[in-house]
C-alpha cells in the first residue's frame, strides 16, 4: 500500500505538472477527511502524516493548546493545565498555548476510503495548486498590460483567458458602450489580485487611467525611452479622456508626437477604447498655464487662483462658455481631475459682477472696522487690499506710496486694523463657546471650519444640517466630498429620531 501511494504521487505530479509536495499535501488532506468521516466526528481535527520516503502514513487527532480563560471548544481545544494534570511526569507533553497536542488514532485503509470523495479532494487540491502556480508565474513576469481571449461573458463580468491563466474583467470595469463576446481578443490592465473564498482571482480593468497610459506607451516609443512623459491622466471611460504630456527632450514636440502623423497614434488608442475621444494637452509646472491647457479646446480669458480653498475661477468669453464646460460638464470635470484643482467656469460679465460684489463687501468691511469714509475705502480696494490683516501688517512704505496717504493716516489705519483684528478674534472665540457641542463633535468639523460657520450664523447641528452642499462649500471652502459627508453626518440624527418615533 505504501508503494501504491508513492506511485500515485509520482503519476499525479507528472500528469498535472505540479510539485510532488503538493500531491502529498492533497493526499494527507484526503486521508484526514476520510478518518473524520469514519469516526463520524466531522467537528474534530485530524492530521495525516505521510512518510515521503516509504509512503507509510499515520493519523493523529489534534487539540489546540489554549490558556484556561480562553477554553471554549473541548473537541478541538485543551488547556495547559489539563496537559500538566494528564502527564505530571512527562514535561515533553506540557505544551504552551498556541501549539498542538496530538494523539495517534487508527489509520484508514487507503484502499477502503471513499475512493470517489478522496479522488475529488485530491484533484481539487491539485487544481488549486495549479492555479496558484500559474498565477505566481504570471505575477513574476510583472505584466500590467495583458492581452487575452474572452472565454465567456457572465452577469458579473467577462472571464478572460491569458495563456493558462483565467482572469475576471468585472462589469463595472468594462468600457460602458462596448460589447464583449466569447472569442473576442481584448487588452486590459491588471488592477489587483483579490481573494474570493479560498481562491485568488486576478481582476482586470479597461476603465482606469493606468490602462490608457499603458496603451500610449505601446503606440509612442518615445514614452518607453523616457523622451516623453505622461504626467497626468483623466478619463470618462468610453467617451472622453485627457492626458497631460511633457517632453524630456527639447527637440521633441510632446503633443505632436503622441498624436502622430494624421492622428495615427492617438487614433490607435481611441480604437482600442471603443471610440473614446482623447485630448492631448501640454503639461506645465505653472498652475495657471496648466489649467488653461487642460481646458482646451476652450480659450480662457483669465483665471483667479485661490490657494487657500484650492479653487480656481476660470473666466471665458460668452461664446467659449459651452466649450469650456463641455457636454454635461465633461470638459471642466476632466480638466479638474487632470489638474487637481476645483474649477469654476464663468463668463466675463459674471466675473465682473462677482468682482464688483467682492469689492463692495471689502469696502463695507473697511468702512465698518476702520471707521473711514467710502472714498478712502475705495482707494484701499483699488490698491488691492482685501483683508484687515493686509492693512495692519503690510510694510509702511507700500502704504505711503499710495497717492494722498500721509504718515498720520497710515498710522491710524494700521492701528485701527490691528484693534479690529483683536476685537473680531475675541468675538469669534465667544461665538465658538456658544456653539452647540453636537455641532463641535461632528467628524470633519475643525476649529477653522467652526469659525467660518459661526461668522455665517451657523451655531447648531440643525443649522448645519439645513445647508446645501454648495452652501457649505461657499462658507468653508471644503471639498464637495467632505461637504457631503459632513452634512449627511449632521442630518443623521433626524432619521434616527424618525425611526424611533415610528417604533
Amino acid at each position: 500500500m505504501s508503494r501504491e501511494i508513492l506511485t500515485l504521487v509520482d503519476a499525479l505530479a507528472s500528469e498535472k505538472n505540479v510539485d510532488r509536495e503538493i500531491v502529498f499535501g492533497a493526499l494527507e488532506f484526503a486521508l484526514a477527511t476520510a478518518a473524520k468521516k469514519k469516526f463520524d466526528q466531522e467537528h474534530i481535527e485530524v492530521r495525516t502524516a505521510i512518510n515521503r520516503e516509504n509512503g507509510e502514513y499515520q493519523n493523529y487527532r489534534r487539540w489546540l493548546v489554549v490558556k484556561d480563560e480562553d477554553y471554549t471548544y473541548p473537541d478541538v481545544e485543551v488547556t495547559e493545565e489539563e496537559l500538566e494534570e494528564k502527564f505530571p511526569n512527562d514535561a515533553s507533553k506540557h505544551l504552551p498555548a498556541g501549539e498542538y497536542y496530538e494523539e495517534k488514532i487508527e489509520n484508514v485503509e487507503f484502499g477502503r476510503i471513499g475512493a470517489q470523495t478522496a479522488k475529488q479532494v485530491i484533484l481539487q487540491r491539485i487544481r488549486d495548486a495549479e492555479r496558484e502556480q500559474i498565477l505566481n508565474e504570471f505575477l513574476q513576469r510583472r505584466e500590467n498590460l495583458v492581452y487575452g481571449t474572452v472565454k465567456r461573458v457572465e452577469r458579473h463580468g467577462a472571464v478572460i483567458e491569458i495563456g493558462r491563466l483565467e482572469a475576471l474583467l468585472p462589469r463595472d470595469q468594462m468600457i460602458p458602450k462596448e460589447t464583449l463576446r466569447s472569442g473576442d481578443r481584448v487588452r486590459a490592465y491588471l488592477k489587483e489580485v483579490v481573494q474570493q473564498g479560498t481562491r485568488p482571482v486576478v481582476m482586470l480593468t479597461r476603465t482606469s487611467g493606468e490602462f490608457l497610459r499603458k496603451l500610449f506607451e505601446i503606440e509612442v516609443p518615445e514614452i518607453e525611452n523616457d523622451l516623453l512623459e505622461i504626467k497626468e491622466v483623466a478619463r470618462d471611460p468610453g467617451f472622453r479622456a485627457k492626458i497631460a504630456v511633457k517632453s524630456n527632450d527639447p527637440r521633441i514636440d510632446p503633443q505632436g508626437t503622441c498624436i502622430g502623423v494624421r492622428g495615427s497614434r492617438v487614433n490607435a488608442v481611441t480604437n482600442e477604447l471603443a471610440g473614446e475621444r482623447i485630448d492631448v494637452v501640454l503639461w506645465s509646472p505653472d498652475t495657471a498655464q496648466f489649467i488653461i491647457n487642460a481646458l482646451s479646446p476652450a480659450e480662457v480669458t483669465r483665471i483667479v487662483i485661490d490657494e487657500d480653498r484650492h479653487t480656481v475661477d476660470v473666466v471665458v468669453a460668452e461664446d467659449q462658455l459651452a466649450l469650456a464646460i463641455g457636454r454635461g460638464g465633461q470638459n471642466v470635470r476632466l480638466a479638474a481631475e487632470l489638474t487637481g484643482w476645483s474649477l469654476n467656469i464663468m463668463t466675463v460679465a459674471e466675473a465682473d459682477e462677482r468682482h464688483q460684489e467682492q469689492d463692495a463687501q471689502v469696502r463695507a468691511l473697511f468702512e465698518q472696522h476702520l471707521n473711514i469714509q467710502s472714498d478712502v475705502a475705495e482707494i484701499l480696494v483699488q490698491e488691492g487690499f482685501v483683508t484687515l490683516e493686509e492693512v495692519a501688517y503690510v510694510p509702511v512704505s507700500e502704504m505711503l506710496a499710495i497717492e494722498g496717504f500721509d504718515e498720520e493716516l497710515v498710522s491710524q489705519l494700521r492701528n485701527r486694523a490691528r484693534d479690529a483684528i483683536l476685537t473680531l478674534a475675541i468675538e469669534s472665540e465667544e461665538q465658538l463657546e456658544k456653539m452647540d457641542e453636537d455641532l463641535k463633535s461632528l467628524a470633519g468639523v475643525d476649529q477653522e471650519m467652526l469659525r467660518d460657520l459661526a461668522q455665517s450664523g451657523i451655531t447648531t447641528r440643525d443649522d448645519l444640517a439645513e445647508l446645501s452642499i454648495d452652501e457649505l462649500i461657499e462658507i468653508t471652502g471644503v471639498s464637495a466630498e467632505a461637504a457631503k459627508t459632513i452634512i449627511l453626518d449632521a442630518r443623521s440624527h433626524w432619521f434616527t429620531e424618525e425611526g424611533g418615533a415610528n417604533e
